[in-house]
């Protein structure tokens, strides 16, 4: 075999190597530049979910604002139904120009808003031609109601998916990302749903708030016991506020008198009106209003307490009910002896009881006289002695077989020490209202101030409001059951918000109260 020359060998060599380079070198790479190199980086996953809930919430919410109601005719009204994003849910029923309603119906991120639009003068005439259709009317307003719901709910599912679909498309411009869109809108409606059916309360609507024109309150609203003892009927109570609203829209235009249930008596609370004269036509269309049987005022009425303030208390004869009264902080003795002079004026103090239209009521004076709001020693002892000089007369009343159905005393601290002594004490001086059951079974009211703080209350730039509240006692058991809460905006406007509230032993499937608050005192004898 013939032998190869070394340079050829090494000149073979060197091409062989040459040949193989090309596997051991690494592919090259592609000329576009890396992700992390380019100006605008790739969003993280979180971001691009909550860009999508993002798109979802604003279409759904577009394609209820554009498609998502129904007009629906309930009973004689022409009514428009709307599903509208809430916080707090509930439900709002529109009757301009009166006012509205508004029930806590449920809890979800949902409102049903139901408009007033016009009452049909057709069936609304045929109503007042034929009144026996009026029985019929909750069976009628029921169905109207079911059947506008469900339209209601088919067209929101509609709107919510197309507006979320369509707004998905305008952004991604992809159509899997917008039909994903569409979907998730559909599973955040359904949850919605869910959680508005888990937390239905029918019952809400014996518990409703009305925002409007004062007059048209107590006609909206109406009695406080018929709605006692109408427990499970929610659809009957939706049909008789349909048929309230349909007599304000009567053809005569006019508001119709507001007829009492015969077997209550309302108790008007006013408090600290702090010499503000608007105070006066106040009570005195809330007297005319709501048919008050009694007039109570838990004290300071004045500012200074002084003989020339006197004046001031002289439209108290012509309110149209009898007004009980005891001393506040800032009455003074002068004060008292004025009002005793005045007629249809009953002043409590020392624990002295009065009946007044069925209802027996005691109280007694605030032991300081603090014109100029100064807290003097020991006032707070001071207090808590009156209070328990009350609690005595109280029991003392008890024993001799006429026991007090209302105690009235300014200061919260000297009320709380008639717990146990009668079923229903009055307070007022701290300008908000409260409500409580004490330890012992007493229920305390707080009122606010009647008259918005007084004059002082344009010294703030949004001043206090105007509160009152018309308490609805039993006339047989003389026991509490309901109350409507009223507030008007600052120094007296013309709208009011009145929000119905139930006692405890009225709610839903409540027992029935007992007779009296406790037979165990919290405090001996003084």
């Amino acid at each position: 075999m013939a032998r190869v020359p070394a340079a050829v060998r090494k000149v073979m060599n060197v091409s062989h190597r040459v040949r193989r380079v090309p596997r051991a070198l690494p592919r090259p790479r592609s000329r576009r530049a890396p992700a992390s190199a380019g100006l605008v980086p790739q969003p993280r996953p979180w971001v691009r979910a909550l860009g999508l809930v993002a798109v979802v919430l604003a279409g759904a919410w577009l394609g209820l604002l554009i498609v998502g109601n129904v007009r629906v005719p309930v009973g004689p009204m022409n009514t428009t139904m709307t599903l509208r994003p809430s916080l707090t849910g509930g439900t709002k029923i529109n009757i301009s120009p009166l006012g509205a309603l508004q029930l806590d119906s449920h809890v979800a991120p949902v409102r049903l808003d139901v408009n007033v639009d016009q009452l049909d003068p057709a069936r609304a005439q045929a109503l007042v031609d034929h009144p026996e259709r009026l029985s019929g009317l909750q069976d009628e307003v029921t169905r109207d109601v079911g059947r506008g719901t469900l339209d209601l709910a088919v067209r929101s599912c509609v709107a919510v998916v197309s507006g979320a679909t369509a707004l998905g498309l305008a952004v991604y411009r992809r159509p899997r990302r917008a039909l994903g869109a569409g979907g998730l809108a559909l599973a955040l409606l359904a949850a919605s749903g869910g959680t508005a059916y888990a937390t239905w309360r029918p019952d809400s609507v014996l518990e409703p708030k009305f925002s409007g024109l004062l007059s048209s309150a107590p006609s909206l609203v109406g009695d406080a016991r018929s709605i006692v003892t109408e427990f499970d009927a929610y659809q009957k109570e939706l049909a008789r506020l349909v048929t309230n609203v349909t007599k304000l829209y009567d053809a005569t235009s006019t508001l119709p008198a507001y007829q009492p249930d015969p077997t209550t008596i309302r108790v008007l609370h006013v408090s600290d009106i702090h010499l503000n004269p608007a105070s006066w036509k106040i009570i005195a269309s809330l007297v005319e209003q709501y048919k008050v049987d009694v007039i109570v005022d838990s004290g300071d009425t004045m500012d200074h307490g002084t003989a020339a303030e006197n004046g001031f208390l002289d439209p108290i004869e012509d309110l149209g009910a009898p007004y009980v009264w005891v001393r506040g902080n800032h009455d003074s003795m002068v004060t008292q002896r004025y009002l005793e002079g005045l007629k249809n004026v009953h002043v409590l103090d020392d624990g002295r009881a009065k009946t007044i239209n069925g209802l027996r009521f005691a109280g007694i004076g605030d032991p300081q006289f603090t014109p100029d709001r100064s807290r003097q020693p020991g006032a707070e002892s001071s207090q808590e002695l009156a209070g328990a000089r009350l609690a005595s007369a109280l029991r003392d009343q008890r024993a001799a077989g006429e026991p007090v159905d209302i105690a009235v005393a300014h200061e919260p601290s000297a009320a709380r020490q008639v717990d146990g002594e009668v079923p229903l004490v009055l307070a007022g001086h701290l300008h908000h209202e409260e409500m409580e059951v004490m330890r012992y079974g007493t229920r305390l009211r707080v009122e606010g101030s009647t008259g918005g703080s007084g004059l002082r209350a344009v010294e703030d730039e949004d001043p206090d409001p105007i509160e009152a509240s018309v308490l609805y006692l039993d006339r047989d058991t003389r026991r509490l059951q309901a109350w409507d809460a009223i507030e008007l905006g600052g120094l007296g406007l013309t709208t009011a918000e009145v929000s119905r509230h139930l006692a405890e032993e009225n709610q839903p499937g409540a027992g029935t109260p007992s007779a009296t608050p406790s037979t165990t005192s919290p405090t001996g004898s003084p």
